[in-house]
Parts: structure tokens; C-alpha cells; sequence
């Protein structure tokens, strides 16, 4: 009988896995259970004043990348490093620029991710 994995051990396989691998599961698991991963979405306060105080207390940045500069390989480094991306990911990632390297990360993650994206000559976006 297979031994049952607890989150932790769970979470600690996930994190070996690479983007692709990670959404080759996902759609494994939707498909034998019969479900969606999508997040739930909410519906979007009314009125200006609503609009204006949601962009205040915005908490998740994404770090879009605009372009790779001249200094491709060195961008491709960095998309690694901060991505845990293989090889040729990061590098049609760079190539298909403007795309987004990070998402829904905290301000001070994607402040960081841009400056080390910067300092490798790509140009970036903090949304």
C-alpha cells in the first residue's frame, strides 16, 4: 500500500518540478478529477472612489520583462535565477519579450527583480 505524503513532502516534490512539468500535473489532476485550478474570481467594487482605493492597497506586483538589451545572455541568467526556469524557457522568455517573469509577488520581490533584471541590461515593468 502507498504511504500517504503529507503538504510539506507534497510542496517539497512540487518545487523540484519545472514550470512545464508543474502544468503538465495541473492538467493531469483536472482531468482525472474532474475540476478546475482557476482562482476564484471577485467581483470588482463599483464606483471610482472603490477603484481608486483598490490600486492603493495593492499588494502583488508583477515584474514584466520589456526587453532583453544587449546583454541577452546575462538577461537569460537572471530570468533563471529568478524563475527556476530551464534553459530554453528563459530563453524564449527573453526572446518573446514583453512578457512577464514574475507575477503576484510581494512590492519588495519585484522591486529586487527588477533592479538584478536591470543590472543585466534588460528592460522592465513593475506592475
Amino acid at each position: 500500500m502507498a504511504t500517504k505524503l503529507s503538504q510539506e513532502e507534497l510542496l517539497a516534490q512540487f518545487e523540484t518540478l519545472t514550470l512545464i512539468e508543474l502544468s503538465e500535473f495541473v492538467k493531469a489532476f483536472e482531468e482525472k478529477f474532474d475540476v478546475t485550478a482557476a482562482a476564484a474570481v471577485a467581483a470588482a467594487p463599483a464606483g471610482p472612489a472603490a477603484a481608486a482605493e483598490a490600486v492603493e492597497e495593492q499588494d502583488e506586483f508583477d515584474v514584466i520583462l520589456t526587453g532583453a538589451g544587449e546583454k541577452k545572455i546575462q538577461v537569460i541568467k537572471v530570468v533563471r535565477e529568478l524563475t527556476s526556469l530551464g534553459l530554453k524557457e528563459a530563453k524564449d522568455l527573453v526572446d518573446g519579450a514583453p512578457k512577464p517573469v514574475l507575477e503576484k509577488v510581494t512590492k519588495e520581490a519585484a522591486e529586487k527583480a527588477a533592479e538584478s533584471l536591470k543590472a543585466a541590461g534588460a528592460g522592465v515593468e513593475v506592475k
